[in-house]
């Protein structure tokens, strides 16, 4: 039976260089790996995200692709990408969904776990 299957790992950084806290400017840098851990090839077509801030200001980003390609994965196949947000607050969360089409047709979507966008805690 086919399985149609991704996984999404996720890693933050904060862009202390990039970031202006005087005007509420806050930059993180995200790093996606996706893999096929289904049993059918599938390419990734495009993208919904739901950024959301510390006052609790949503924006949602939909768009073809991510960063630019639509990687066709085979199983076991994967594809790293990094892009980036700003907020206007230090904390806030991203979470969203991937849409994709097995090599079948099968179209199915992956979900994007929500993840935590943070400056450092600094200890005085």
């Amino acid at each position: 039976m086919a399985a149609y299957e991704m996984s999404v790992s996720i890693v933050t950084q904060y862009l202390q260089e990039q970031s202006n806290p005087d005007q509420a400017n806050f930059v993180f840098a995200y790093t996606i790996t996706i893999k096929n851990t289904g049993t059918v090839s599938a390419q990734v077509i495009s993208r919904h995200w739901i950024i959301t801030d510390a006052k609790n200001h949503i924006e949602e980003v939909k768009g073809l692709g991510v960063v630019g390609h639509q990687p066709f994965l085979a199983p076991g196949q994967s594809f790293e990408y990094t892009s980036g947000s700003s907020l206007t607050t230090p904390q806030g969360s991203m979470k969203g969904s991937y849409f994709c089409v097995a090599e079948d047709g099968h179209r199915f979507e992956v979900a994007i776990p929500e993840f935590v966008l943070s400056i450092p805690r600094t200890l005085h």
